[in-house]
């Protein structure tokens, strides 16, 4: 029996759950506080009933690109009006299908548990903030919690680049303009450097991908705008390197001064399972940018970083492993999950007993 696209996004969205996956030979898959389950109630996917559920999610434009680049990104909404970022892409000649479930709310910073420095990056008249981690690790939900932070709290002109919108935010004291790349634009790259003509504040890029996008993101920092974006990177100084790492070498000594000059802060997280079944917590790794890092990052000592962040706790900085081995001496979240995090498993009871 065919799948009915709009009856089964809302039937895991009523479970709780995170994602949904169709692939040939096995049932569909959800995602449910991080872990993968097959759904009994259904049969093995093959190719035919796959590309019936693409059918049902997609135009004539969107079918286009798929066959064109075997990797398409689209947002879906369903009939009972909740949103979706699916991706379908190929596997061994078959196609596939991934599904994010999204919030039809916007998070606010106080939802989502996250610390009042956040809130501090967001007021930042200027600058470049960097929100990193794995996959599925909800940067993009920290994003939107700091741009409704903004929406609340001050007048001014936002512009979101993304690919595609995954938060519709509404008019409330600012502006917001959602762009999204292949309806409404080529690139990021080509978005960004469009929005220095539209008069923005504040620009969101979904994701800084290659050199021309983090190019024109520093320069957009450095010509008077806040700008936030995300890296697919797991603490602050990996995130400062693969910046400076995308620049061609005659050009690094140039960015670290831009970086010195512009960054604001890097907030690094990951999600881990409550211990209470409630759902995920995300566990912060944060640096805030003081005079004495960006000295560290102008002169080429971003390895001295980490011991800023392990003290710098009265300027806001927090250390993952800390966090993690807090959260799991509060009972928040499974001591086991916490220590398969830990970036130095070695010091992670040392960090634990001290709490």
């Amino acid at each position: 029996m065919a799948i009915l696209i709009n009856k089964i996004l809302d039937e895991v969205r009523v479970l709780g759950c995170s994602d949904l996956h169709f692939t040939n030979g096995i049932n569909p898959v959800v995602r449910l506080n991080g872990q993968l389950r097959k759904m009994s109630g259904y049969e093995e996917m093959n190719e035919e009933g796959i590309l019936e559920i693409v059918e049902q999610m997609t135009n004539e434009q969107q079918r286009r690109s798929i066959a064109q680049h075997k990797d398409t990104d689209f947002s879906f909404t369903t009939r009972s009006g909740y949103r979706h970022r699916v991706n379908v892409f190929f596997q061994r000649g078959f196609t596939a299908i991934a599904i994010r479930l999204l919030r039809n709310d916007i998070p606010t910073l106080e939802d989502l548990f996250l610390p009042p420095i956040l809130g501090e990056f967001a007021m930042r008249p200027r600058g470049l903030v960097l929100v990193t981690g794995p996959t599925g690790s909800g940067k993009s939900t920290t994003l939107a919690g700091m741009i409704d932070y903004i929406n609340v709290s001050r007048s001014a002109h936002v512009i979101t680049i993304e690919d595609p919108i995954e938060y519709v935010h509404e008019h409330k004291r600012c502006m917001v303009n959602q762009r999204e790349v292949g309806m409404d634009v080529p690139d990021f790259a080509s978005a960004l450097r469009a929005a220095l003509r539209e008069d923005p504040d504040v620009i969101l890029v979904g994701e800084m991908r290659d050199f021309e996008t983090v190019s024109a993101a520093v320069t957009a920092a450095e010509t008077g705008h806040l700008v936030l974006s995300t890296l697919h990177t797991t603490s602050a100084p990996d995130t400062i390197n693969r910046i400076i790492d995308v620049y061609p070498e005659h050009q690094q000594v140039q960015i670290r001064t831009q970086l010195a000059n512009t960054l604001v802060g890097v907030i690094s997280q990951t999600l881990l399972p409550k211990r209470d079944g409630s759902g995920r917590i995300a566990a912060m790794e944060i640096l805030n940018v003081t005079d004495a890092c960006a000295a560290m990052i102008r002169d080429n000592k971003v390895h001295l970083i980490q011991s800023a962040i392990q003290t710098g706790k009265q300027n806001g900085m927090m250390c993952l492993d800390q966090e993690l081995a807090r959260m799991a001496k509060q009972g928040i979240v499974y001591e086991a999950d916490a220590l398969e995090r830990f970036q130095d498993k070695a010091e992670f009871y040392r960090y634990f007993n001290a709490m």
